[in-house]
């Protein structure tokens, strides 16, 4: 996409003021990043605000696991001491609970998170990015998705109920409060850890039963039993993210937001996304392993901006870059106070209620009731909606959509496209060379552990230019660890790399202009029938949402059929969803647009979007397998146009070819067949230039056309 100082070409979010409703609230499209603090059940309405789909049994019960029985957890004395202490805060007079509740999240609704805000880890000892801990005073629950139950299994002990999310039967937070407490009970959270609307879903759910949500701001109950083994805050510096990587400078994107708020009848706009706020001021940090952020918020009003960021991480060149930018830095700390004196001076506040946590809005609410009991003023419905609230002429009220950010930072411009293709080419010479070593290692037969082998992926990846971080953490799984969707090898517990078993290899880099995520699965030796038949049945659902040709305003969610209809046709699936968005030198997952059987986000797969291509099959305690590249929408060349709309198509960024010993050739048509030989000749033309010796002739050895037998 060309770059344009229009604001409707370079950003294409005209439609976010007009259909704002149609947009899927992120706290769902965020799909990889689910904490699960509430659980509802489907809803195809995308203006309810749906994190996971449950479905519920009439007879709601909570029994711990029988794995989990069997204590293959961490230490259960240490677990059961910070339970104790945890249930002891709740007889506090100024706390006084009954349950409560630790999300995932940190107060910017972060997929990653910093140590020292990893509560629910810390507390349960399950280590997953996506779950939710609920304690009572005589129990504790763990509810995480399917990515996540081989894991939880091994991580969590006896003293822990494992739900399974998704699975028939098993209740929601809410549902499950319900039932194990008695009517009238408290519930207490940290509002700060959950968004406005996580917080009213979760309120009006436990309200069945006359339970009564309490707000616990001053104070983090996992925090006071932490104490002084607690992580200190990150604090590492800040640094400009090149115009050249970004495509669009600051004052435009100000300015785009400035007119956003105009258009809404809004003065301000409060974003606490990390990644939205290093987007739009194109800065990067290293406050999150795998994510370029730093911890911060921003206030954009029409006439200036404060960010909120500890003074220590900002330099001189960075203070000046901010300082012509017209930005005021202050104390990343004071943002409640900054809220509140929005509402005092009359400000019309724009919150993205999906994001923004429960906190700060209850904050600005409550100032703003105090702003008309001083003024006098009759008009005290600061909650009202914007269409019955721009008619007042004077007084704060707020204005509760969807932010224009997301979706303007998912449509990338020419020069993060052009990053983004070229740091992809960089990191496939990466995992040729990777690649190439790994499979001298396995003829020699040394003995490779699973991190030993993510350690020298990482080890290829850093010599390549630009490289800054892996982009998550690498899963390195051989055998039945490549079944745990989202494994992780820990150095002590991990595997050997088996020449007789599968390896799923899911890993991914941050380089200074794109990010990367790319999932192989191999076999050192024969695979069996079995195994060729599901890698099989993966790779053509791969090729089929690859070469997938759809009207523009199609929701991701059409398309995931696509790629789990080989599968289907023999009663195999996957429990996770066939595409995510990807940040452009940011955050590996990000929204609005995501591919999945979750049919709630209806946001449309647009012209400069980037999505991954990632069906699977995992048969539990077995083996696991998964082919994944990351594809840009683009416009596809039709010769007709139905409507008179345009329709749209993919372009591959990801080129590291496809193991063909996997594949039953007997399954594939000779149209899959030829997207093969098309694929694997373009990654040995794109990508054999930064190759040299054994690395280059392994490539070659790869990417030889194949024919039907």
């Amino acid at each position: 996409m060309e770059l344009s100082l229009s604001r409707t070409l370079l950003f294409s979010t005209s439609s976010i003021r007009h259909s704002s409703h149609q947009l899927q609230s992120r706290s769902y499209s965020r799909l990889f990043s689910l904490s699960l603090p509430f659980l509802t059940k489907i809803n195809v309405n995308p203006s309810i605000s749906t994190r996971f789909a449950v479905r519920s049994s009439d007879s709601i019960t909570a029994k711990p696991s029988s794995e989990l029985r069997k204590n293959r957890g961490g230490d259960k004395s240490e677990q059961d001491t910070k339970l104790r202490a945890l249930r002891e805060l709740f007889l506090k007079p100024n706390i006084g609970i009954d349950a409560y509740i630790i999300p995932s999240q940190d107060a910017h609704q972060s997929e990653f998170i910093a140590e020292c805000y990893m509560r629910r880890t810390y507390i349960s000892g399950f280590t997953g990015s996506a779950g939710t801990a609920v304690v009572t005073k005589d129990m504790a629950a763990l509810w995480t998705d399917g990515r996540y139950f081989l894991q939880a299994e091994k991580q969590l002990t006896s003293s822990w109920a494992l739900m399974r999310a998704g699975n028939f039967g098993v209740p929601t937070t809410s549902e499950w409060l319900n039932d194990v407490l008695a009517p009238g009970g408290r519930i207490g959270i940290d509002p700060f850890l959950f968004s406005s609307d996580a917080a009213e879903e979760l309120k009006e759910a436990i309200s069945k039963k006359n339970h009564q949500l309490v707000y616990l701001y001053d104070i983090n109950l996992v925090d006071e039993i932490w104490k002084d083994s607690r992580p200190k805050p990150p604090n590492n510096p800040v640094r400009i993210h090149d115009p050249k990587y970004a495509g669009v400078d600051i004052a435009t994107k100000l300015s785009f937001l400035r007119s956003e708020l105009q258009d809404a009848d809004s003065s301000a706009i409060v974003v606490t996304m990390l990644d939205e706020i290093a987007w739009l001021l194109n800065l990067r940090g290293n406050d999150v392993r795998h994510s370029p952020v730093m911890y911060a918020y921003l206030i954009v009003e029409l006439d200036g901006a404060k960010l909120f960021v500890d003074n220590s991480k900002i330099n001189s060149e960075v203070m000046d870059y901010l300082k012509s930018a017209g930005i005021q830095l202050k104390a990343y700390e004071s943002i409640i106070v900054e809220v509140e004196s929005l509402a005092a001076k009359g400000a019309q506040v724009w919150l993205d209620t999906s994001s923004v946590n429960a906190a700060i809005v209850n904050t600005y609410r409550t100032a703003c009731d105090r702003y008309f009991e001083r003024a006098g003023s009759k008009i005290k419905n600061s909650t009202a909606s914007f269409a019955e609230s721009s008619s007042q002429s004077m007084g704060p009220f707020g204005i509760y959509r969807t932010s224009p950010i997301p979706l303007a930072k998912a449509v990338k411009n020419h020069g993060e496209l052009e990053g983004m293709r070229h740091s992809h080419l960089r990191d496939a010479a990466a995992l040729a060379q990777f690649w190439n070593w790994l499979e001298e290692e396995i003829q020699k037969n040394a003995v490779l552990t699973e991190v030993a082998v993510s350690d020298k992926l990482l080890d290829f990846r850093s010599k390549q230019d630009g490289f800054i971080d892996t982009s998550f953490d690498t899963i390195s799984g051989s055998g039945a660890n490549g079944a745990i969707i989202h494994y992780k090898p820990e150095p002590h517990t991990c595997s050997i790399v088996d020449p007789a078993k599968l390896f799923l290899l899911d890993s991914g880099a941050q380089y200074i202009d794109g990010t990367t995520d790319v999932t192989r699965t191999v076999h050192f030796g024969e695979p069996t029938a079995r195994e060729k038949e599901c890698f099989t049945r993966v790779l053509q659902g791969h090729i089929a949402l690859d070469e997938a040709v759809f009207p523009e305003n199609t929701p991701g969610f059409v398309l995931d059929a696509f790629a789990r209809s080989s599968l289907w046709k023999i009663g195999l699936d996957y429990r996770h969803g066939t595409g995510h968005g990807v940040g452009a030198a940011l955050n590996v997952h990000e929204g609005p647009q995501s591919i999945s059987f979750r049919f709630g986000n209806m946001t449309p797969l647009q012209k400069g979007m980037i999505v991954s291509n990632e069906p699977g099959y995992y048969e539990d305690h077995a083996f696991g397998i998964r082919i994944e590249n990351l594809l840009h929408v683009k416009e596809a060349n039709t010769p007709n146009h139905f409507g008179g709309i345009t329709y749209l198509g993919f372009e591959k960024l990801t080129y590291v070819p496809i193991q063909t010993k996997l594949i039953n050739f007997n399954l594939l048509t000779n149209t899959e067949i030829n997207w093969l030989n098309n694929y694997h000749s373009d990654v040995w033309e794109k990508v054999s230039p930064l190759l040299d010796g054994s690395a280059r002739q392994w490539l070659w050895n790869n990417t030889r056309p194949v024919v039907k037998p």
